[in-house]
Parts: C-alpha cells; structure tokens; sequence
C-alpha cells in the first residue's frame, strides 16, 4: 500500500470558489493549488531577473512576480515576460501607468489595490488595459498597509478591517463589471492572517491567494508559514499560495510544495520519510537523507521513499511508500519495493542503488501516465 492509496480520514474538502487565469494557469474552481513566489532582483536588471525566475521555474514554481516600481522596471518587464517559461505577476502600487504599462508588456497578472492608483478615471484605465491584454488581477490587503480611514474606524489592524478593505476593492472591479481577479489578506501575525482569511472566504467566492507576509528567515518562515498556511489550507482555504522568506526564492518553493504535499494537496517530486536516527540506526540516516535530498531534486514525478534507520519502525514505514530501505545489521539492510520486501544492499553502495531505483521507477510511473493517456485519447475519437 503506498502513499497514493485514497484513505477517507486524509481527503480535504476544498472551500468552492470560481475560476480564473493567470495566464495559462488555472486558479481556483477546484484547480490545482499553484505556488508563487517573487523575485528579489533589481526588476530592470533583465538578466539577473530571468536567470532568476528559470531557477524557479525549475523548483517547480508556477507563478513568478516581479516589482514594477519604475519606467526603467516597466520597459525591462516585455523581454521577462517574453523570457519566462511561466506567467509573469507584475506587483504594482500606486501608479497607475505601471500597470497599464505592465498589461500591455504581457504581464499575466496585476498585483494591485485598485483604491490605492487614485481617481475612478484611472482605475478604469488600469481595468481596461487588463481586459485588452487578458490579464488578471490580484488584490493584495496587507495588515501593515491598510487605509487610514479603516485603522480610524477600528483602532489597529484587525480581521474585519482586513476583510471591508478587500470587499471595497473587490466592490471597485465589480463595478467595473472585471470578474477575474483573486485576493489575499496578509499579516505576519498567524492569527491575524488566519482569521482574516476564514472571514473572507465566507463573504466571497473570489479565489483566495494565502501567504503569511514577512514570515521570516528561513527557518523561523518556514515554521510560521507551514502554521498558518497549513491550518488555512487544512480547512480548505486557498486556492494559490507564495511563502514569503528573507531566503533565496528558490526556497519559497520548495517550502511552498513541501506544505501542499504533507497535506495531500501536491505532489511533485520525491517525497522521503526519515526517522530522526538514534543509537539503533544500521546506517549514518542524516548523512544519507541530505545526500539523496540533493541527489533527486532533478526528479518531478511524484513518489514517496522511506529510509528509516532500523527495523522497528522501518517495515511499517515502507508498506505506505513506494520505495524503502530499513537498515539492518552487519553493514547492510533492506530494500523495499512497492511496500514488500525485495533484496538486501550494502550499506556501502546504498545511495547510488537507491538513486537508481528511484529513476527507473520514475520512467515507469511516466511511460504508464504516457500510455493511459494515449489509451484515453483513443477513446475519445
């Protein structure tokens, strides 16, 4: 029995929402939740900003965006968005002709608060250069960012304040008769964040966008990050997310999938159960996770691999994944295909064999995709 095995106790419920895109992307209406992140190079610095965005693109990130803060970012954004494998988000405040500037250079979304670029004549300008260019919108509330008259009427940023500033720029587009927009409510605070979330998606069928903004460093955001988006999405809350690190982008992605994949809700990659090792371990556990970690990060095909230390909880392990190893004694443990045993291997030469299971088995699961596919096609015509 390995990991894709359908238990009733593990499905979440996804709160309905309607679609849109984001380019080709689909978000929200029951999509794939897709993971964003940002770049964090000069905009108009062409070259770093790509190179940038196809490491990414690599890490498997759906959606990237970009600042628009200036003509010079404005002018650079064309050859980005040209240059990207995925869609390009440009994030705009204030100025009203850079986002009209970025619809027109092939952004796939707009970043934008459309009470924050001023008049309703340039509101309506900005809308209408989206609709033109088939770009979206996202609405972006911020906890430390909110207006004035709302931190008046309630005193601090708070649940309710976050959700009347999101509903009075959702009521801006809708006037507008603009419907493809999505919307998040960020604050650093969990709590916070989560409570504006849940207020949200019971007063709007919009797609919900989650992040915890400004979580941290690495390990201090990934925590607070897989807490509060984890719970959000546990309810069934969120339809695309971004984890905000002061981190290389690189690692907002992969934090991004491994918090969908612990909760069902992705799978890209290989997906390793480790036992944190003890005086019982048949092997170095630690070495040999970090090893494998960076040895099959080339593979995207979803699988779950267990190494696990000993043998007391090692056999369990590999019943629910799709390749196992278990130490054992005299220098050598098991192997465990599609959860049952297989053959002993040395622990010497463990890494490199495993590697080479999780490929081949890998080839498998994609010519086995392939050939349903085809088989499927077939039936269509």
């Amino acid at each position: 029995m390995t990991q894709n095995h359908i238990r009733p106790w593990r499905n979440i419920e996804r709160r309905q929402s309607r679609r849109i895109h984001v380019g080709p992307v689909p978000v929200g209406g029951g999509a794939p939740i897709s993971v964003q992140t940002m770049t964090n190079t000069l905009t108009h610095d062409v070259k770093a900003t790509v190179e940038q965005v196809l490491r990414c693109a690599e890490a498997g990130a759906d959606i990237v965006r970009v600042s628009v803060p200036d003509e010079d970012s404005s002018r650079a954004l064309r050859e980005i968005v040209r240059e990207s494998p995925v869609p390009i988000v440009a994030d705009i405040h204030f100025h009203y002709r850079r986002g009209i500037e970025a619809a027109e250079a092939g952004a796939a979304c707009l970043r934008i608060n459309p009470g924050n670029i001023g008049s309703p004549e340039r509101v309506r300008e900005v809308i209408k250069a989206a609709r033109d260019h088939g770009c979206s919108m996202r609405i972006g509330v911020n906890a430390g960012s909110l207006e004035r008259h709302l931190l008046e009427k309630y005193g601090e940023p708070c649940p309710e304040a976050m959700i009347e500033s999101g509903l009075d720029h959702i009521r801006i587009l809708e006037d507008n008769d603009f419907h493809e927009f999505k919307i998040s409510v960020k604050a650093s605070d969990v709590f916070l964040a989560a409570a504006a979330y849940q207020g949200l998606a019971e007063a709007t069928d919009a797609p919900i966008h989650l992040g915890i903004t400004e979580a941290g460093g690495l390990m201090s955001g990934t925590v607070k990050s897989a807490i509060g988006l984890g719970n959000l999405l546990w309810m069934g809350i969120g339809d695309t997310l971004r984890v905000s690190l002061s981190a290389d982008p690189v690692e907002e992605v992969k934090v991004g999938f491994e918090i969908l994949k612990s909760l069902g809700l992705r799978h890209r990659g290989v997906n390793i159960i480790s036992c944190p090792s003890c005086a019982r371990q048949g092997f170095d556990v630690i070495k040999t996770v970090e090893v494998l970690e960076k040895r099959l990060e080339h593979i995207k095909t979803p699988m779950s691999l267990s190494i696990i230390g000993c043998v007391v909880n090692g056999p369990g392990e590999a019943l629910m994944t799709d390749l196992g190893f278990t130490g054992g004694g005299a220098g050598s443990g098991m192997v465990y295909m599609a959860g049952r045993q297989h053959h002993k291997l040395g622990n010497e030469g463990m890494v490199d064999h495993i590697v080479e299971l999780v490929e081949k088995r890998a080839a498998e699961i994609e010519a086995e995709r392939a050939a349903e596919a085809e088989a499927a096609g077939q039936a269509a015509e």
